[in-house]
């Protein structure tokens, strides 16, 4: 992965705690995403934020599972995130970790704060524990079970994890201050009960730590150097610090936040993102509506274009919008000069060239992509029958419409020019069926006489050579980018019913022939286009339209 050069804020951070001398080892960051869901699309932002500083400064990078609540984890969503990351270019090697293996440490440390009188078990519900802690402007009061024993403590907390006790009936929290006018340092809950099966430790534990108590000992068991997290952390930075000094960890990890990034136009709230998928309003967690990131990746967005969109970013302090447009920009300055671009005809128009042999194929020599020569040329068939797109004919033309009309002449791309001569309707609808047309053998592209004007050039693919295909047009998902909010409402309300069309009649040039889950292409005044790594195979293509060729994107932050 590359990094940008020029010094940021983060940089001038991490420079002085090098230069202070602090540690003795390398600079280590990681990413800790808890797999209960798949990765999005800012999740792709904070992954490079932590592997790019890592890369920068020699350091290492660790892959480490949150994986501390046994209620909504899953192997599953390892897998995939594992997948993104190693797919994303940012693969931790052999550094991949799991919360759930330092169990015993984490625990160990609780019992070390229980003996220091730091922490204890208390007995008062949620609600309560909710409603002691009091307010922005308000204190909050001492449990009535704050001074108990060390020696209770250590008994009732053994009998926690021993199964004694229900869930949710007792936890641990911290002593620290609850008159602080940090809420987070208000006698925090750092161990609760959870009867539950852990998808890779089954039923050996019954008690889980809260991620702010497990969070800075597992950094300081790795040997993190930087904990490089999201804004919504700052205020939790003060009970980080708290833990590490109170577990008296030399050379300790330091928090450090950086903006959160959010696009337009879609939401990424893991929450929403879990009903859609439970709720079956989507295709699975891959669906290219999605921005998660292996529906990006099904849709056709590729490495290189989250990469360019996150450098584009730059490191935030602060929470940033940022324009979907963007990442679609990035997208076609990718994509531009490294596909082919072919013909494909998505609601097809037969045209008949009446006076061209019938049953000859000529074939013509196309360049691959006008941008990039050396992606080279291909041989595409030419024969009497051929398709355009129902929309490049008007029987009666709107006022500057500069395609095929009855009486017009057009060009077919790196074909002849034609001349539309006669509109044949079916007899029951009365819709246009087929054009007779004729050409001029005196206009072949790159010949002598190619140089005659017409009005517009159409794409067309030859109606015994065409390759059928399906193809997705996507817009998008939710109408409001936001689910249901109020009682009653459903996700029907909100999602956008023009989200996917299906067009199945689809007919390409025969190079598509062989392509294959994840090949990409231009279609010629169409857009980019990507083969669907779920639905396609050998005898049948299918297509996802990533982006229209149109960019909206107009460049800023």
């Amino acid at each position: 992965m590359e990094t940008a050069a020029a010094e940021n804020y983060m940089d001038k951070l991490i420079k002085e705690d090098i230069e202070s001398g602090i540690y003795s080892r390398k600079i280590c960051t990681r990413f800790p995403p808890e797999p209960n869901g798949y990765l999005h699309i800012g999740s792709a932002f904070a992954i490079h934020t932590n592997y790019g500083i890592a890369q920068k400064y020699g350091g290492t990078f660790h892959l480490r599972f949150d994986d501390t609540n046994p209620l909504k984890e899953d192997m599953e969503y390892v897998k995939a995130i594992i997948q993104d990351i190693e797919w994303l270019g940012c693969s931790p090697g052999e550094h991949i970790y799991y919360g759930s293996d330092y169990s015993e440490q984490i625990y160990s440390s609780a019992l070390g704060l229980i003996r220091k009188g730091k922490a204890y078990v208390c007995d008062l519900s949620p609600e309560e524990v909710t409603a002691y802690r009091g307010t922005l402007t308000e204190p909050g009061k001492n449990s009535p079970y704050r001074e108990r024993s060390v020696e209770e403590n250590l008994r009732l907390f053994s009998g926690m994890r021993e199964g004694v006790y229900p869930t949710g009936s007792r936890v641990l929290r911290a002593k620290i201050d609850m008159a602080s006018p940090n809420i987070n340092l208000r006698d925090p809950v750092l161990y609760r009960i959870i009867h539950a099966e852990h998808y890779r430790t089954g039923n050996a534990w019954c008690i889980y730590p809260m991620y702010d108590f497990a969070h800075p000992i597992q950094d300081a068991i790795e040997g993190i150097t930087h904990s490089l997290c999201s804004l919504e952390f700052k205020d939790h930075r003060p009970l980080y610090d708290w833990v590490l000094e109170e577990l008296g960890i030399e050379e300790a990890p330091r928090q450090r936040e950086f903006g959160r990034v959010n696009l337009t136009g879609v939401v990424t709230s893991k929450r929403y993102l879990r009903a859609l998928v439970a709720g079956n309003y989507v295709d699975g967690w891959d669906d290219p509506r999605l921005p998660t990131l292996s529906g990006l990746r099904r849709r056709g967005f590729t490495p290189e274009s989250i990469r360019s969109f996150v450098r584009e970013i730059g490191m935030v302090r602060n929470q940033t919008m940022v324009d979907f447009s963007m990442l679609e920009h990035c997208l076609r300055q990718d994509l531009k000069a490294t596909v082919p671009s072919i013909m494909a005809v998505l609601d097809p128009l037969r045209v008949v060239i009446t006076n061209y042999g019938a049953g000859e194929t000529e074939w013509l020599t196309l360049a691959n992509n006008s941008e990039n020569a050396e992606l080279g040329v291909r041989e595409v068939p030419f024969s009497d029958t051929v398709y355009i797109e129902r929309d490049d004919f008007m029987e009666e033309p709107a006022p500057g419409f500069r395609r095929l009309v009855p009486g017009g002449e057009v060009r077919l791309k790196g074909a002849y020019i034609i001349r539309c001569n006669e509109v044949i309707k079916d007899a029951e609808t009365g819709a246009v069926s087929e054009l007779r047309c004729t050409y001029d053998p005196l206009t072949k592209s790159g010949g002598a006489n190619s140089g005659r004007k017409v009005k517009g050039t159409l794409h067309w693919v030859s109606a015994s050579h065409g390759i059928p295909a399906e193809v997705y047009l996507y817009e998008k998902l939710l109408e409001d980018n936001d689910g249901p909010k109020a009682e009653g409402e459903t996700w029907e309300e909100h999602i956008n019913p023009e989200s996917r069309k299906l067009l199945e009649h689809c007919l390409l040039e025969p190079f598509a022939a062989g392509a294959k889950p994840e090949d990409k292409f231009q279609f010629m005044r169409q857009g980019y286009f990507c083969a669907d790594n779920k639905l396609s195979r050998e005898n049948k293509l299918v297509f996802n339209r990533i982006v229209p060729l149109k960019d909206t994107w107009k460049g800023g932050k």
